[in-house]
């Protein structure tokens, strides 16, 4: 079976689902309704990419999938559009974005066909604007995680040659929102410290960036290796007879190292 005819199958379990002697829950959904389970459900299937786990990731893109096409066939039932009209216009989107690809355009590295990318997105904001001129970030989605936000603003700004000139100059811009992070920590004065230590964040991320560090999947690689090295100080507590929590710090750091060790 293609995915044409596996897509047409999911339609009909869709328009099954919601018919009049359908599933009461499914009937009662609404684009709206259905937003949090697409959050929660792309958060797992990013999980099982990152696990590595073909399988789950498999499962969960069919997940996804089944709540985009849903929630098209929901707009669909409103008249505003239906699914093909959103496939439609992102194909052409994407074609009209990679003239490099699809027409004669060449640029002469990666940096100009990025600020090139960014130049269509300002202009098809533009024209869906009634003609009013569109900001760099007005495609930013607002909803987006803080420190995946801070690194698509860093990214836009780059591409659109607001950033620093070198790494070394980045470097020591790092090295100044330290100093002011220390000054800050010094003053005592709580809402000064909260906005350096974002400043500092904020700037890590760039520098993240340029290195060609994604700061959203290293912290989450170095969440998962503390959760991992923790579970088994845990076992390696209980294979001693030791109750961890009633350890001293002296202690824990000793199966930590053990733990560390292993991984």
């Amino acid at each position: 079976m293609n995915a044409e005819q596996s897509l047409a199958r999911l339609l009909g379990v869709i328009d099954r689902l919601i018919a009049p002697d359908g599933c009461p829950w499914d009937r009662e959904q609404t684009p709206e309704s259905l937003c949090d389970y697409v959050v929660e459900e792309s958060f797992e299937l990013v999980e099982a990419i990152r696990d590595g786990d073909a399988l789950e990731a498999r499962e969960e893109l069919g997940d996804v999938l089944f709540l985009l096409a849903f929630i098209a066939v929901l707009y669909e039932k409103r008249g505003a559009f239906d699914l093909s009209e959103a496939i439609e216009n992102n194909v052409a989107k994407m074609v009209r974005r990679h003239p490099h690809v699809f027409a004669d355009a060449s640029f002469e590295n990666q940096k100009e066909l990025l600020k090139n990318w960014e130049r269509i997105k300002r202009e098809e904001k533009k024209e869906n604007n009634g003609g009013a001129p569109a900001g760099l970030f007005d495609s930013l989605p607002k909803g987006l995680p803080p420190l995946l936000r801070a690194y698509r603003i860093q990214a836009k700004a780059a591409r659109f040659g607001f950033t620093w000139e070198n790494d070394e100059d980045m470097a020591a811009q790092l090295r100044s929102e330290w100093r002011e992070l220390e000054q800050a920590l010094a003053s005592g004065d709580r809402a000064a410290q909260e906005e350096e230590y974002g400043d500092y964040l904020f700037c890590l991320v760039e520098y993240g960036r340029r290195k060609g560090f994604k700061a959203n999947a290293a912290l989450d690689r170095a969440n998962r290796k503390f959760l991992a090295r923790f579970a088994r100080m845990e076992e390696l507590a209980r294979a001693q007879g030791l109750d961890l929590a009633s350890q001293d710090l002296a202690a824990m750091n000793r199966l930590w190292d053990q733990a560390k060790a292993e991984s």
